[in-house]
């Protein structure tokens, strides 16, 4: 784990300190409450940060992903088997609206002329982590970014 890693895994655990189960953050944007399985995804999934991007990619040694991304986080962080495709992963969950999002939940965009073709692990105020092609690297973006914007589809839930 690299230092600059480890500095935004410390800086996670400093903010999800703040939260519990089902409790809200207060003086969020949105006052979402947070679970505890989706603060460990969160938290986990930060600690990928700037991981190569993998076609195919399933652990952070060889490259992710975006679907071998969230695989490998709700199977590390939260015990929970999602695997396949974005469009497989889509499937697997249960259908939530984009007013009900929260922190672990898992957002898909259309991005490839096919339905599900991304997904990515929302993190809170509009944000999530995905592994896009675009760059290479496991990074944050946001959900009113004109590209993601265009692009979504769905919101699916795997836990509570």
């Amino acid at each position: 784990m690299t230092i600059k890693n480890l500095l935004i895994c410390c800086l996670a655990l400093l903010l999800a300190a703040c939260g519990g189960t089902g409790s809200v953050r207060p003086g969020s944007a949105d006052d979402t409450p947070v679970s505890d399985k989706g603060n460990d995804i969160v938290i986990y999934s930060l600690g990928l940060i700037d991981t190569n991007y993998r076609f195919g990619g399933k652990n952070p040694e060889a490259g992710l992903d975006c679907s071998g991304m969230v695989s490998y986080v709700y199977r590390q962080a939260a015990g929970l088997k999602v695997t396949g495709s974005a469009a497989d992963i889509a499937r697997q969950g249960r259908a939530i609206s984009r007013a009900e999002l929260r922190p672990g939940d898992l957002v898909f965009f259309n991005t490839m002329n096919r339905a599900f073709s991304h997904v990515g692990i929302y993190i809170g105020d509009g944000r999530f982590i995905n592994a896009p092609s675009t760059n290479g690297k496991v990074r944050i973006d946001r959900l009113d970014n004109r590209y993601y914007a265009t692009r979504f589809e769905a919101v699916r839930r795997y836990f509570d």
